[in-house]
């Protein structure tokens, strides 16, 4: 398989991966914290490779970190958790820069892993994005309707007995592999466009879950062929090429949508 095959594949399972988890992220109003842990991944990938361990492997623990410090914010200060998410944005940058300049003999890709490197991604690379996506199809066939209960009525899914914040949890896992597994593809500042643009977009053609579910992982995938295709055209960053069509989709699909009837998009006219 050659390198542009190979990003091909994996462009595409990132694709439907990203679509399927960003779906939840923006019903559940969770952007700002994926955003969040987009940028904990650059301090953690840094650390992962001045240790020689693997790049996603930091990513993890970095992650982890920071879901626990937004969790226990949140826990002590009522509405915190959505102040930690926008200081840590910064935090993590500076965390990531100091780590490098500590090691500054180790040679790191700086580029790659700000905006990533989708031409040279590994098997490996494909595996861990195919293992995800298996993970999180299952989350969804086997816990979707208890995510989208909890997530709209969380009194009444308490009220029968279950408890919101383990779906929460299940979210914020979901959330956190799908970035992990994304940031060497598109980077950790882009990685947000494909978990946020397509599912927005189709929020905005459809009012209706499983329409989403189908929308948002073709409008992912069609992003990252279509920014792969014009990055090898014109010579230029593939994870930036891949972004901007993401927002240009969002844009159209803002527009079509504003337009579209109701009944179209599944709801329910007065």
């Amino acid at each position: 398989m050659s390198y542009f095959d190979r990003a091909l594949v994996v462009i595409t399972l990132v694709g439907i991966l990203t679509g399927l988890v960003g779906t939840l992220v923006v019903l559940r109003k969770r952007v700002l914290f994926a955003q969040a842990l987009t940028h904990a991944t650059f301090p953690g990938a840094v650390i992962g490779i001045l240790l020689g361990v693997s790049l996603q492997l930091g990513a993890v623990v970095a992650c982890a970190l920071i879901v626990g410090t937004i969790t226990l914010i949140g826990r002590i200060t009522p509405g915190g958790a959505g102040a930690a998410s926008g200081v840590l944005l910064a935090g993590g940058f500076a965390a990531g820069a100091l780590a490098q300049a500590f090691g500054s003999n180790v040679p790191i890709d700086m580029t790659a892993l700000l905006f990533g490197s989708v031409l040279s991604v590994s098997t490996t690379d494909g595996v861990l994005a195919a293992v995800a996506l298996g993970l999180s199809l299952l989350a969804i066939v086997f816990a979707g309707k208890h995510l989208v209960y909890a997530m709209f009525d969380p009194e009444g899914y308490r009220g029968l007995g279950y408890e919101p914040a383990a779906m929460e949890a299940l979210l914020m896992v979901l959330t956190t592999i799908t970035v992990v597994v994304t940031m060497p593809a598109v980077g950790a500042i882009l990685t947000i466009a494909l978990i946020a643009a397509p599912a927005a977009a189709a929020r905005a053609l459809t009012a209706r879950l499983g329409v989403m579910l189908i929308i948002a992982p073709t409008l992912s995938v069609l992003s990252g062929i279509a920014g792969l295709l014009l990055s090898r055209e014109f010579s230029v960053s593939a994870g930036a090429c891949i972004a901007l069509v993401a927002t240009v989709l969002l844009g159209v699909a803002l527009i079509v949508g504003r337009w579209m009837p109701r009944r179209l998009r599944g709801e329910v006219v007065a």
